[in-house]
């Protein structure tokens, strides 16, 4: 087995790779970017090397560092994970040239299924289903626009180099054509560096199976049996689960040949996933899936398939790598139970699921209850750099019910504070009665999304409990604890004190009197309501209100404060009682960058006149596109940027005015 591997990633994926080499006595070498020279993946290895600044194209991306990396440390192996330089062939073959085993499989190999209209032709002719569409060179977009005609719209538009739904585009309507094909086309440049797509027919209630391959260099290939990925928003995996629900044995078996006959197509070596879409307009059924594409990689969903056959497939990787044959033959492979994945990111689900930044002020995982698979801690901050994952929490049961119930119990445990997340989205989607129930499709989030993203209002106890924080905070001493100071009020007499709470778009003004104790009497909007303090532990609070007995936990963060109480996180915001309104905001008249991004697209300039709604701006932000609108008609009365300018959070972008005298 080797004796050192580096691993040419970050974040999750670089952890998930160094505790397996640990576990099997392998020392690790991490390479990283100024933008995380203190992060997890680093502390864990036995070792690392600076390889660049923070943009991925002068560090991660960067095949000679790396390869000197290695010389420098005697690495005799490289680990991809997952994205960056995982399924580059020119990297493959530059580490074979410099005498770096790869731990993954041939350039031959990536190259045969890295072109996804090649990869189709491929499959043709093995015999594997592919879906019905145009896969050729002709890149002409009247010429693509009249394929999607001929193929009957819904189609999707899919950037050939793809992955991860970049480069994506559903087309309904003809007239919306050739502005995605634009976008997809962007997209697939900035991400992959080819803007070439492939048009398909979009099935109107499809299902995401994927199928875990494995192949070694001895002529073996195996599967282990299917994921389902159907939860998707933008073309992205949000919650996985395996098996499949509903999978009949007869077409799980047929899924299952033909993968390895696709891996076999191609003599592959190492992990991949076959991915299929399934017509389930009536149902599953063996005769309606078809070939998608292959991810010549390990998938961030692999640990679902790990809890249900109980396989390391890490370990499995630097088997095979080393040059061994796969540690087991189909017939002995076999699943149990169920499990799921969910994906926790640091996105704002109400804002049409913008990243987020910040720095992760208070970060407490649910580690007892599920598995955890993360890159970051307490006090690490999400760039905008990277990928805003913040973990993958993972859970297994031994029946599907079970286990969707663990995974809702463990999102409910999960707190986050100092940047905003999906959890309560994920936790939505696990309380869904269709997706309970197994009815799921890859169009679900999408019907449903005003309902999974609906903010919960914020109960009264949580507006009493963050108002003893403001209050407490006025002498901080040490630390974040928002009760510190509780202690120091006066006992002998009803004091009398404010705070000013931002809820949601309401300002409230709080009274509360301390009446000795640990008591206070809070006025609220159903009146007056006695709260004692029965214990303070850091941020956990224990209290009792008139007879009932509860706790949440209150962390102070930036200039508000989060209260995580029955499975809910609810934001407060403590306004700066000297401070003066901006009620600039919220006039219209602005277009505001909602993240740092890169201008790719102004559509409008000084003095056009544009309608409500009407796309102005595109920003490119963690390499996807967001479409930025007018917020109402009216004329634009100055530009503030150009295609081409990196612009941070809360830029103004451009200016609405009136009419065309003001604009003058």
């Amino acid at each position: 087995m080797f004796k050192k591997i580096l691993v040419a990633n970050r974040g999750e994926i670089a952890c998930r790779v160094i505790a397996t080499a640990k576990k099997l006595g392998i020392r690790t070498v991490a390479v990283f970017s100024d933008a995380d020279a203190n992060a997890k993946h680093v502390a864990m290895a036995d070792e690392a090397f600076r390889i660049g600044p923070a943009p991925v194209a002068e560090s991660y991306l960067k095949t000679d560092t790396i390869i000197e990396a290695c010389r420098q440390s005697g690495a005799q192996a490289v680990h991809p994970g997952y994205g960056f330089l995982s399924e580059n062939p020119d990297f493959v073959e530059a580490l074979e040239k410099a005498g770096i085993t790869f731990i993954g499989p041939s350039a031959k190999s990536i190259r045969a299924m890295g072109l996804k209209d090649a990869a189709k032709a491929l499959m043709e002719q093995a015999d594997v289903p592919v879906v019905p569409g145009y896969h050729g060179d002709n890149q002409d977009p009247v010429f693509l626009k009249d394929q999607a005609g001929e193929i009957g719209y819904p189609v999707l538009i899919k950037a050939r180099a793809g992955g991860g739904g970049k480069g994506m585009r559903r087309v309904d309507d003809p007239q919306d054509f050739l502005d995605a094909l634009s976008g997809a086309q962007r997209e697939g440049e900035a991400s992959f560096g080819d803007g070439r797509v492939l048009i398909e027919k979009y099935l109107t209630k499809p299902r995401h199976i994927e199928i875990q391959v494995f192949g070694d260099s001895h002529g073996n290939a195996v599967h282990l049996f299917e994921r389902d990925c159907s939860l998707q928003r933008r073309h992205q995996k949000v919650i996985e689960e395996a098996p499949a629900p509903g999978m009949p044995d007869e077409m799980r078996k047929i899924m299952g040949d033909a993968a390895v006959k696709a891996a076999k197509a191609i003599d592959y070596s190492g992990a991949g996933t076959i991915e299929f879409i399934a017509d389930v307009s009536d149902g599953l059924r063996a005769d309606r899936f078809y070939f998608m594409e292959m991810n010549t990689r390990l998938q961030v969903e692999h640990p679902v398939t790990e809890l249900i056959t109980g396989e390391d497939l890490v370990e499995w990787q630097l088997r095979v790598a080393f040059g061994e044959t796969l540690p087991k033959r189909q017939d002995e492979l076999a699943f149990s139970g169920w499990a799921f994945e969910a994906r926790l990111y640091a996105e704002d689900a109400p804002k049409g699921f913008l990243p987020a930044i910040g720095t992760l002020d208070h970060l407490s995982l649910p580690e007892k209850s599920a598995r955890v698979d993360s890159g970051v801690r307490s006090g690490d901050e999400i760039t905008p750099f990277y990928d805003p994952m913040i973990a993958k929490i993972i859970v297994h049961g031994p029946t599907r019910d079970a286990a969707l119930g663990k995974l809702l119990a463990a999102l409910e445990a999960t707190e986050v504070a100092g940047c905003v997340t999906n959890a309560g989205f994920l936790a939505a989607l696990c309380r869904h009665k269709g997706f309970a129930s197994g009815d799921v499709d890859t169009g679900l989030i999408d019907r449903d999304l005003e309902e999974l993203v609906e903010e919960p209002s914020v109960p009264e106890d949580a507006v009493a409990l963050a108002a003893l924080a403001a209050l407490g905070l006025t002498k901080p001493a040490s630390g974040n604890d928002p009760f510190e100071t509780l202690a120091g009020w006066r006992i002998w007499s009803a004091s009398r004190q404010f705070a000013l709470l931002d809820i949601g778009s309401d300002r409230r003004d709080v009274e509360v009197r301390a009446l000795g104790s640990r008591r206070f009497e809070v006025h609220l909007t159903e009146g007056e309501r006695i709260f004692t303090v029965v214990k303070v532990d850091g941020n956990a609070i224990t209290y009792d209100c008139e007879g009932h007995r509860a706790s949440a936990v209150v962390v102070c963060s930036g200039d508000g404060l989060t209260v995580f109480q029955n499975g809910h996180a609810f934001s407060i915001g403590l306004p700066d009682m000297l401070g003066s309104d901006d009620d600039a905001a919220g006039t219209g008249d602005q277009v505001i960058a909602p993240m740092p991004g890169l201008v790719k697209v102004l559509s409008a300039g000084n003095g056009d006149t544009v309608s409500k709604d009407q796309p102005l701006v595109i920003l490119e932000a963690m390499k996807m596109e967001h479409t930025l609108k007018a917020p109402r008609d009216g004329m634009i009365g100055e530009v503030f940027v150009a295609e081409g300018e990196q612009v941070t959070d809360g830029t103004v972008l451009l200016a609405l005015v009136e009419d065309a005298d003001a604009a003058a």
